[in-house]
């Protein structure tokens, strides 16, 4: 079962995958978010899937847009696969390294992607999104915190490297550009992916494989992620955690020439879809 929404920005409607067959989730709820999620709304929308309470759409021809609405908040985790911390030329970190992207970078899976103004070093990095369930505060362990997430969906975490690590302050602001934040094409909910921590990432760049990784080399784990966030602030229904990305991003490449208008980027998760976007100036 999948989750995803359809139409276009700010006029999407929540819709549930099924079988390959698409149906209308309007009359369980307006949107998915985190009030749908908080009220149980995946197991609410999976049993009238399931009763034959929802009505078939075609969804041929719609705008995907991402499966969830604008998060609460993005957290990302850097440098958790040692290959990619490897090639970035920085130690392995003792704790997860901990910084924020602006919710409004989240875009759908197959929309264009903006160079920025200025930009000579927008990067790619495909990583396992996770998506907030239940609030969460001060977990009791890694194993507790598998309990709040509500699913898993693709997510590219595109970065300007300049702006990230070259002009000091923050990551965040090379983090933060518009649209820098595809995600989906589904919301596959936990329970539908039971060895999350044993999935194949893979990115393309212009039809060549860049990024060819599994999450079972993460530093940090999936539960250990949450639980550890959990310490430092309050997580809540519908904000997104992306996990890290692997080996095979522009930076950690001698030569290597980051996107520029035009390019085209494809990148898969087994199990969680396929996204594809066309780089264009901002």
């Amino acid at each position: 079962m999948q989750l995803l929404r359809l139409g276009q920005p700010g006029a999407e409607r929540p819709a549930i995958r099924v079988d390959d067959t698409t149906f209308d989730l309007g009359n369980i709820t307006p949107d998915i978010d985190g009030a749908f999620l908080a009220a149980d709304g995946i197991a609410r929308a999976r049993a009238a899937a399931e009763a034959g309470e929802l009505v078939a759409i075609d969804p041929e021809g719609q705008r995907v847009g991402a499966p969830i609405a604008r998060p609460g908040k993005v957290v990302c985790i850097g440098l958790n696969y040692s290959d990619h911390a490897a090639e970035s030329g920085m130690k392995i970190p003792d704790e997860p390294v901990i910084f924020m992207k602006a919710p409004n970078t989240v875009v759908g899976p197959y929309d264009d992607v903006l160079i920025p103004r200025g930009s000579t070093k927008t990067d790619w990095e495909i990583e396992l999104g996770i998506v907030v369930g239940k609030p969460a505060r001060y977990l009791d362990s890694p194993e507790s915190a598998l309990e709040v997430i509500a699913g898993y969906a693709v997510s590219h975490d595109v970065s300007e490297r300049e702006f990230q690590l070259e002009r000091g302050g923050q990551w965040d602001k090379g983090k933060s550009c518009e649209t820098f934040n595809p995600l989906g094409p589904w919301l596959v909910p936990a329970p539908d992916v039971p060895q999350a921590e044993k999935l194949e990432l893979r990115l393309w760049v212009n039809g060549e494989l860049r990024q060819d990784g599994n999450t079972s080399n993460l530093i940090f784990g999936i539960g250990h992620i949450i639980w550890y966030l959990s310490q430092f602030m309050v997580l809540e229904p519908g904000d997104l955690v992306n996990t890290g990305t692997p080996a095979g991003v522009a930076l950690g490449i001698a030569g290597q020439p980051y996107l520029r208008a035009g390019d085209v980027v494809e990148l898969e998760i087994n199990g969680l879809g396929r996204q594809r976007q066309v780089m264009a100036q901002a």
